[in-house]
Formats: C-alpha cells, sequence, structure tokens
C-alpha cells in the first residue's frame, strides 16, 4: 500500500442520515462500505467513516541530535503511545492510515525523524501537506539545545554528529542546524534542553501530553530465593528471612506460599503483618518520588531462602495491596518449583 492508496471519506449530512436519505450508493463514483477483517472500508480498500476509522491524534518528534529526541519519544512510549522510530517522512502518511484500521487500538501516534537524508524537507513538506488534507491533528516538538551543549554530547559519548563527514562537530551541527531552520518555524512546542537533565526533559514532556492525570507507574513484584542469586532487575529488594520457614512444618513442605495454609501460617508469625502495613507505606512514598522523576517503571523483589513459600506469600499480599490502590502491579514468582 502506498501513501496515495487513501483518499478521506466524504462526510455525512447529519439530517439526511435521520432521514433515511444517506444510505450507500452502487451509482457509478460511490463506493458503499463492506466488511474487512472486522473493519469498515470502502471497495476502493480506503477506511470508511466511522469509529473503527478513526484518524489517530500524531506528533512528530524532531530537532538537533544530541538534544534529546529518544528521551522524549521514549516518555510518549511510556504515556501509551506507538512510537515509531526514525521512519522516513514519506511514509508517515501510511503510519497514519495503519493507525486508523486498528479499530482505535492505536488512537496516539509519535513519529521521530531527524536529517540524515538530504531529501529531509521535501518529502516532509509533502507529508504534512498531506497529512494536513486528510484532517489529521497534529503537533510538531522541537528539540532544541545550545552548540556548547551539543558538543559537550557527543565528546562525552565519543560519537561524530550525524552531518560533520570529515569536518568538525560544529561543523555538523552548523549543517543541521540550516537545514531545520524551517521546521523549528513551524513547531507547535519546542523545548530547549541545554540545561535540562533527563528527568527534566520527562517532565516537560509529561506536562504537555499526560493531561490531568498523573503519570501511571507501573510495578512487578517478584519473589525469589536468595540461593539462586539476586534478580538484576530489582529496585527494591525486601528479605524475609526473619519470618520463621515453613519448610520446616512437615504438612506445609509441599506447598507454596500461594496455599492458604501456608499463607495464613506467614502472616500469623510475629512482624509479618507489621512489616507488611510499614512496607506498603514506604512504597506510596517511593512511587511519588518515582513519579516526580519520571520513572514509570519499578520492580519490588522480596527474598527468602528458596523463593518457595515466604517471599511468595509476602509477594502476593503486597502486590493485592498495591493493586487495591491503583497501581498497575504484576505478579512474577522466579524461583517456585525450581527446588
Amino acid at each position: 500500500m502506498t501513501e496515495h492508496d487513501a483518499q478521506p471519506t466524504a462526510e455525512r449530512d447529519p439530517a439526511r442520515t435521520e432521514a433515511g436519505e444517506d444510505q450507500p450508493q452502487s451509482a457509478a463514483g460511490e463506493q458503499p462500505a463492506v466488511e474487512e477483517n472486522g473493519a469498515q472500508v470502502s471497495t476502493d480498500g480506503t477506511p470508511a467513516a466511522g469509529p473503527e476509522a478513526a484518524i489517530p491524534e500524531l506528533v512528530i518528534i524532531s530537532g538537533m541530535s544530541g538534544a534529546g529526541r529518544s528521551t522524549a519519544a521514549k516518555c510518549l512510549e511510556d504515556l501509551g503511545w506507538f512510537v515509531v522510530d526514525n521512519l522516513p517522512p514519506a511514509l508517515i502518511p501510511t503510519m497514519v492510515e495503519l493507525g486508523a484500521r486498528s479499530q482505535g487500538n492505536v488512537a496516539r501516534i509519535a513519529v521521530v525523524v531527524d536529517v540524515r537524508g538530504r531529501r529531509f524537507f521535501d518529502n516532509l513538506r509533502e507529508s504534512l501537506a498531506d497529512l494536513d488534507s486528510r484532517g489529521v491533528t497534529r503537533r510538531i516538538v522541537f528539540l532544541e539545545s545550545s552548540d556548547d551543549a551539543l558538543v559537550r554530547r557527543f565528546e562525552s559519548v565519543r560519537r561524530p554528529h550525524p552531518l560533520q563527514g570529515d569536518g568538525r562537530i560544529v561543523d555538523g551541527i552548523a549543517a543541521e542546524r540550516e537545514l531545520l531552520r524551517e521546521l523549528r518555524g513551524d513547531a507547535d512546542l519546542v523545548i530547549d534542553t541545554s540545561s535540562l537533565n533527563v528527568h527534566e526533559l520527562r517532565a516537560k514532556m509529561d506536562a504537555q501530553f499526560a493531561g490531568e492525570e498523573e503519570p501511571e507507574l507501573r510495578a512487578t513484584v517478584m519473589s525469589f530465593g536468595f540461593k539462586y542469586g539476586l534478580p538484576v532487575d530489582a529496585d527494591l529488594v525486601a528479605d524475609m528471612r526473619f519470618l520463621p520457614n515453613p519448610h520446616w512444618v512437615p504438612e506445609l513442605r509441599p506447598y507454596t506460599g500461594i496455599n492458604e495454609e501456608v499463607a495464613a501460617y506467614v502472616f500469623n508469625q510475629p512482624g509479618a503483618k507489621e512489616f507488611l502495613d510499614r512496607y506498603a507505606e514506604l512504597l506510596r512514598l517511593i512511587a511519588a518520588g518515582y513519579r516526580r522523576e519520571g520513572k514509570r517503571y519499578v520492580t519490588i523483589a522480596i527474598g527468602c531462602t528458596g523463593g518457595k513459600h515466604r517471599s511468595v506469600a509476602m509477594s502476593e499480599k503486597l502486590a493485592a495491596r498495591l493493586a487495591a490502590e491503583g497501581v498497575e502491579t504484576v505478579v512474577v514468582h522466579r524461583d517456585m518449583g525450581r527446588e
């Protein structure tokens, strides 16, 4: 499919629709709607009007190399946007068309584009004109930074500027700035990242795109056994070995912490319920700080000797507590059944 395959469907007159006059016609030049994989399309293959063919919202992220395009894109991805990196500008209308055919599954698309191709502006201007003719809601986010800040960033990672060729980094920056001058003038949002760190840039993106809702935090609660090693991806680790081990209770040994009798045994021990209450309170404090710093994912590891009884029971209860407080939570029992 090419970017020219789809044309906007004519809008219906609400008054004629209510009167029953606006029905699909078979006359020449008019195409009745048909079903294709559950979505309405006209017989020429273009999306038909209706909720299934709702046009996605579009954000184009561009700007100076080294100014934070990847960070901005990652922020939108964490906010639920469908992000495509380094997409040729000529394919942007096609990407929007595919989103319109997704039956609402892709409602917001972010595209990262840069100037490594010299035909960048010709293609981008044509694509933007095409999108405007279709009535697509689009915004351009431009990431700016000073020459000094960009030079420091390229030198710190020991990478050449994509446009410097055989010259210096400052030559590449100057060439890119000239190529982007027109796009910068057309941008809906310009963010100067010269003095911003990653967290501050994410906060600015959140302020623009997260809406009134507080950015969502997602938690993974993982039980594990210390004898199998610490989880390398854990942000927080708690040790349940201060509680008596159900392994030494013959009737409980075959079961896991998911079993009600094992869980009851664990939480009847001194300190178990107190730990759950106070650790959940601590996590509320930490979660608020994570949101302010732009962190969207946290892995909480709960360990015991073998990852079978105490850590499993505590992980289940803690995950239920977090979920009840509105945190999207997944439970993983890394070592259960490993013995």
